[in-house]
């Protein structure tokens, strides 16, 4: 059975993500499980100090610091189950049935791919304090590899109320309006529809077949055709119109998606200061 996974390590986004997962999982009437990986280039399993350079052999030193280092991942296997009875506790008091919790010791990718058949939605913080180190790199490894939506939050949960869809008529974009249409994930939430883009006849059929779409499935929508540069279209419409999610399409060749990757992806987004909802 696909659920709704959020990955949890303890820093100050992790109650967002608790909350942002519950409302995802009661709003899709899927199982909700949290999930704590203690990175194994921290966290190694078996500690080996012997070709340390200068440490020599210093058996005594080396059997401290390999005493220090098990120790340590001991504490930190103890502190993430902690974190994780929180995290369950947590979500059962907003209502959540017997959320489940797994913790792992590897690698956050591998981990998620292994999982990835079991995904209907997984749900990453945003560090703040760290954007360029764990948005830049480590979630973009994650966005790449995995083939399933991914809803990465801001530091505090408000239910959104209004979402909107960055449209570029892509075979990406467009599942992810037939995915919005028959999901019960954004149900009877307005929806607006922003293209980024000339206003061809091209575009406007686009455009007009999303909304329909959409419409068809019984949602409020406003659809937009905006020509300008991309992030200061899609940021200021979102500004403008208290957008609270923002969904995108992540990779591919289209204007809006190579704005979502590579060294912009952190801009993207701490400039959304929404969650978002990236498509695969």
């Amino acid at each position: 059975m696909t659920q709704v996974i959020a990955c949890i390590d303890g820093t100050e986004v992790s109650p967002a993500v608790c909350d942002y997962a519950v409302w995802a999982s009661l709003r899709l009437g899927a199982p909700l499980e949290f999930l704590h990986v203690l990175d194994k280039s921290e966290y190694p399993t078996e500690s080996n100090l012997s070709g340390n350079i200068g440490l020599g052999s210093r058996e005594a030193l080396l059997d401290e610091l390999a005493t220090l280092d098990e120790r340590r991942g001991k504490l930190a296997l103890e502190q993430g189950k902690l974190m994780l009875e929180a995290a369950r506790q947590r979500a059962m008091d907003q209502g959540i049935d017997n959320p489940t919790r797994w913790q792992r010791h590897g690698d956050l990718v591998e981990t998620l791919t292994e999982l990835e058949a079991n995904i209907r939605l997984l749900v990453l913080g945003k560090h703040e304090d760290h954007l360029g180190r764990h948005i830049g790199s480590r979630l973009e490894n994650v966005v790449r590899t995995l083939h399933r939506p991914i809803l990465i939050t801001s530091a505090a949960f408000k239910a959104p109320r209004r979402v909107m869809l960055a449209f570029d008529g892509s075979a990406t974009t467009r599942k992810g309006v037939e995915m919005i249409a028959t999901s019960p994930l954004l149900r009877n939430l307005p929806c607006h529809l922003v293209m980024v883009g000339a206003a061809s006849d091209e575009h406007r059929t686009q455009l007009d077949w999303a909304q329909a779409t959409l419409e068809r499935a019984g949602f409020e929508t406003t659809a937009s055709l905006v020509d300008g540069e991309v992030e200061r279209v899609l940021c200021g419409y979102r500004a403008d119109h208290e957008i609270d999610l923002l969904i995108m399409g992540a990779y591919g060749h289209s204007v809006i998606r190579r704005f979502l990757v590579g060294s912009t992806t952190t801009s993207v987004i701490r400039n959304a200061s929404v969650p978002v909802l990236l498509l695969r």
